[in-house]
């Protein structure tokens, strides 16, 4: 259900295209008749750029005022109103209708969706969390300005990203929480600006960098991170892009763009503006120079004069080898190895005997990626995976980069399981090393359900592995091609 206002829009752009294309044509018709052909180029050349310019900053961002909405809204607020928190007003509402494009059914699946997603990964708390010192130093970004409308300006230096090193040094799920976190910086901003101006702030211009961008930035692991993040942007955070320049395109971008470009709504592609190395005077159009760093074709530098404010945006580069994580070889003396043969999994029983106790685990591959998940039985007896209550979601993880550790608080005793998937995989076995503690509540000593054959007292460890109970049968969430290591 599309306002009728948007049909007055579009309307009104056809009658200006109308004007537009007739002073084009008579000065075309004006120009043939003295037979000035060269002079019809050059106009008409400049006509069509100079439009199509001014056409890119002035048509993104929102058109149309939000009274001409209300019903839309209203009918919108009604069916999600058991959700919905006092700082969610008209606008934060007119975001969900246009990225579905006013499907009230859709609008309201995404939104609810989005605020379990806020909840399970407490968004509301992410810019209290710390990160990592490799991703703080070295994962490039940052905010320099505001553009002519007071909308914040995000520079990416991408081409500077080390994603080998990162993706070595750091989990993926740091890196995507990283990204979230500057989300959420950029949306405080934008309240501060709507605040400050008096008027509405809620998009972002975002300059991709790619500078220095080469192959090595196509590296499966790396690419997949990106998707990711992608993914998660799109869901979570619609309508928030105002543009998004692309600067210094290598020749083989179009091979990035068309593996991303899937992900991307049509909105957000309808925002993207690409350059190679002729980019200064356009983003001059949107942004003020002293709002835009010298290096990139302002007046802005850092107090000691650095042309590209490092003391605002990470620049990125090559990651020094001593951030890279292992696991010490004085505590792998402690871990299980075991070959998880390709189509199937790798199980571990884990009794909990006292709620509120935290399941820890600490893993490592040799060579390629694997599914993780942890669930809690329904029946005391074997189980798929589909017929258990999720406790961690499945997600194949890159623990042949890094090696993955974490824990989870479950709130009741019973069995659960711990589940290595390697269904997705038909052509190759996974070796895995890995340790599994249980941690009771109030007590500081790791419970002893460990993976020695027996106990301090002699008997046999809680916990048990199976090796072939889901031969078969993978997880939705880890299906899909093998996540090999790719080097290019």
């Amino acid at each position: 259900m599309i306002p009728k206002t948007a049909s007055c829009f579009v309307i009104l752009e056809i009658e200006y295209l109308k004007k537009f294309y007739s002073v084009v044509g008579w000065i075309i018709h004006t120009c043939i008749c003295k037979n000035n052909i060269n002079i019809v180029i050059c106009i008409v050349g400049n006509f069509i750029k100079m439009y199509s310019t001014n056409l890119c900053y002035q048509t993104t961002g929102y058109h149309f005022n939000i009274a001409d909405y209300t019903d839309c809204i209203l009918q919108f607020r009604e069916s999600v109103k058991d959700v919905l928190e006092p700082e969610h007003d008209d606008h934060y509402l007119l975001r969900w209708l246009r990225a579905r494009n006013f499907d009230l059914k859709k609008s309201e699946d995404m939104l609810r969706k989005h605020l379990i997603w806020r909840k399970e990964e407490d968004i509301d708390n992410i810019l209290r969390q710390k990160t990592p010192d490799v991703i703080e130093n070295y994962y490039p970004g940052g905010h320099c300005g505001f553009d002519k409308d007071g909308s914040p300006v995000w520079i990416d230096p991408i081409g500077n990203i080390d994603p080998k090193g990162l993706l070595r040094s750091a989990k993926k799920k740091d890196v995507i929480y990283k990204e979230i976190k500057n989300a959420e910086y950029v949306q405080q901003l934008m309240k501060l600006q709507t605040k400050k101006l008096g008027k509405r702030v809620d998009q972002i211009i975002i300059i991709y960098d790619l500078e220095n961008f080469g192959m090595k930035h196509l590296w499966k692991p790396g690419m997949d991170t990106v998707v990711k993040f992608l993914e998660m942007f799109e869901d979570n955070y619609p309508e928030a892009l105002k543009i998004a320049f692309i600067i210094n395109a290598p020749r083989f971008f179009p091979v990035v763009y068309k593996l991303i470009r899937p992900i991307l709504s049509e909105d957000t592609v309808n925002k993207i503006r690409i350059f190679g190395t002729n980019y200064k005077s356009e983003l001059l159009k949107c942004i003020d120079a002293d709002q835009l760093p010298v290096y990139w074709g302002g007046s802005l530098t850092d107090k000691d004069g650095d042309p590209k404010c490092s003391s605002k945006i990470t620049l990125g580069g090559e990651i020094p080898k001593e951030y890279y994580l292992k696991i010490a070889s004085e505590e792998m003396e402690n871990f299980t190895t075991v070959n998880v043969k390709r189509g199937s999994s790798l199980q571990v029983d884990v009794d909990v005997k006292t709620a509120g106790s935290c399941i820890r685990w600490q893993f490592t591959t040799e060579g390629y990626d694997l599914g993780f998940g942890v669930y809690k039985k329904t029946k005391d007896e074997k189980q798929h995976a589909g017929k258990m209550i999720p406790v961690v979601h499945s997600e194949r993880v890159d623990s042949h980069l890094v090696p993955e550790d974490g824990s989870v608080a479950v709130k009741e005793a019973g069995a659960y399981v711990v589940r290595f998937d390697n269904t997705y995989s038909y052509i190759r076995s996974k070796t895995i090393s890995y340790l599994i503690e249980v941690l009771e509540p109030e007590v500081e000593e790791v419970n002893a359900h460990t993976y020695d054959k027996t106990n301090a007292k002699g008997d046999k460890s809680d916990l048990c592995i199976d090796s072939t109970l889901d031969v078969g049968e993978g997880d939705p969430e880890t299906k899909g091609a093998d996540g090999q290591s790719t080097d290019m």
